[in-house]
């Protein structure tokens, strides 16, 4: 059944409508799970149907030498499958309503246990009845062609708008559908860099902004946005109480939700997105999110980001942050290859990606150096096409929370 359904699973329409509800079916065996996993990477990189001597080639490119033996003979038995679109429909429709039942049973069994809410059940057996007709569906999986839409869409329409001058001539705005990520060696400012700019995004958003925050104590993270907003230091907040929180929602700081946990999974990401419905949602640090296993750290590490990718897609922009390897100590400019614990698994599924450096220089102990190292995003009518790659040096103010352009 597995086999069939990964070859019906080339298809680029059969990818998008089927693969979130019936993943789980390879997982039982972890050669099947690795061949889907890269089939996954191809249909995200292309966007296309995939033939199967690409996959093939690319699974066996890849794949650890010792494995290949296995992955060939499974290839092989993939190719023989038949998939004939009644049969293969009835299977998957059989295996979706199986896996719904088994999710509700489990969840039944938690909420019994006080494991679980019971609103946590009720979402679940509300799921089971929500349906759409073939038509809509089949509707849904195509991209306007539109020119003025697109237009309106992407350059002309802008998103969330940067604190920082130099990231709107580099990136540009952030909309729905994009992701990617800030990553820095430890102790650089990148929970700072967030504060500075949440805060103004927070100024420009119509919904909620969700903060997912399992590394820096969550009362620290909420004292650095009340400084960033406000471009004030500890003295002077502790100075009026009753002023400065009222300032502090009236710009929009009530918009700001922090989640505070050193256990974040990913289901109860997808809760609070589904109900809160979100403008942004920022995850300090994604790499440490639960309900991900793989063998390979760096296939766990892929699952995760384009877990991120599709919530982008689905939601609203999404801001990650990783760390930097021990080649970006002291390094003024990183890049990609500086990302820790990946090979290419993080860096393929990002938009956008930032490194901010920091030298030893004392001379520099306040400036903080940005490098683009990816970029995909459309920008806005004033961002600058020469800058897309762009590398920029920008002040740190650690008494206020926020980062200053310089020029």
């Amino acid at each position: 059944m597995a086999l069939q359904i990964l070859k019906f699973l080339l298809n680029y329409n059969n990818y998008i409508k089927y693969s979130n509800n019936i993943e789980y079916i390879f997982n039982t065996n972890k050669e099947l799970k690795y061949i889907y996993y890269c089939l996954t990477n191809l249909i995200n990189k292309y966007q296309r149907d995939i033939t199967y001597e690409e996959l093939a080639l690319y699974v066996l490119v890849n794949c650890q030498e010792k494995d290949k033996d296995t992955l060939s003979a499974l290839l092989h038995s993939v190719s023989e499958q038949d998939t004939t679109s009644a049969v293969i429909s009835d299977l998957i429709a059989d295996v979706e309503q199986k896996h719904k039942a088994y999710n509700v049973a489990l969840a039944a069994l938690e909420v019994s246990e006080g494991r679980k809410d019971f609103s946590d059940l009720l979402v679940l057996t509300e799921n089971l009845n929500a349906t759409k007709s073939d038509s809509d569906s089949l509707m849904g999986m195509f991209v306007t062609n539109d020119l003025k839409e697109l237009y309106e869409s992407t350059t002309h329409k802008q998103g969330l708008r940067w604190r920082l001058q130099t990231l709107n001539r580099m990136l540009g705005s952030l909309r729905q559908g994009d992701f990617g990520f800030i990553f820095a060696r430890p102790e650089t400012g990148k929970t700072t860099f967030l504060a500075s700019e949440v805060t103004h995004f927070a100024t420009q958003a119509e919904g909620p902004i969700l903060w997912f925050n399992n590394e820096e104590q969550g009362n620290k993270v909420q004292l650095r946005l009340y400084q960033a907003m406000l471009n004030i230091n500890l003295t002077q907040l502790w100075s009026d109480f009753e002023s400065n929180q009222q300032r502090y929602m009236e710009r929009g700081g009530d918009r700001i939700k922090i989640r505070d946990s050193a256990a974040i999974h990913r289901r109860e990401v997808e809760h609070f997105a589904r109900e809160l419905r979100p403008s942004l949602i920022i995850f300090d640090q994604l790499d440490k999110v639960k309900g991900f296993t793989d063998d390979r750290e760096d296939l766990r590490l892929g699952a995760i980001y384009i877990w991120a990718r599709e919530l982008a897609k689905q939601y609203c922009p999404v801001i990650a942050v990783s760390q930097a390897g021990a080649s970006g100590e002291g390094k003024k400019w990183l890049t990609m290859d500086d990302v820790a614990n990946a090979k290419t698994a993080k860096q393929a599924e990002a938009d956008w990606i930032l490194g901010i450096g920091k030298t030893h220089d004392i001379t520099e102990e306040y400036m903080r150096h940005l490098a683009i190292s990816k970029n995909k995003l459309t920008g806005d009518a004033d961002s600058d096409p020469d800058q897309r790659h762009g590398r920029q040096t920008v002040r740190i103010c650690p008494t206020t929370a926020r980062y200053e352009d310089i020029n």
